[in-house]
């Protein structure tokens, strides 16, 4: 999956750290949220502005990361 459209980096935002587009909601919340087994129902419904395609794309950019 193609992660790159939907998550940035603004050293405004954030203090720089990756987060969905058009929210503050970085992605180390979304993997940390995932790897503590909250389902991804609860993850949606704790964060209203994200949608399913944003976990998927979390899990997409980590993979990348990990095949620095």
């Amino acid at each position: 999956m193609n992660w790159q459209p939907y998550i940035t980096s603004n050293p405004k935002i954030c203090h720089g750290q990756a987060c969905i587009k058009g929210t503050r909601i970085p992605v180390s919340v979304i993997l940390d949220n995932l790897s503590a087994n909250i389902s991804p129902e609860e993850i949606l419904k704790s964060y209203p502005t994200l949608q399913s395609v944003h976990l998927q794309v979390a899990l997409a950019y980590a993979a990348s990361l990990s095949k620095e």
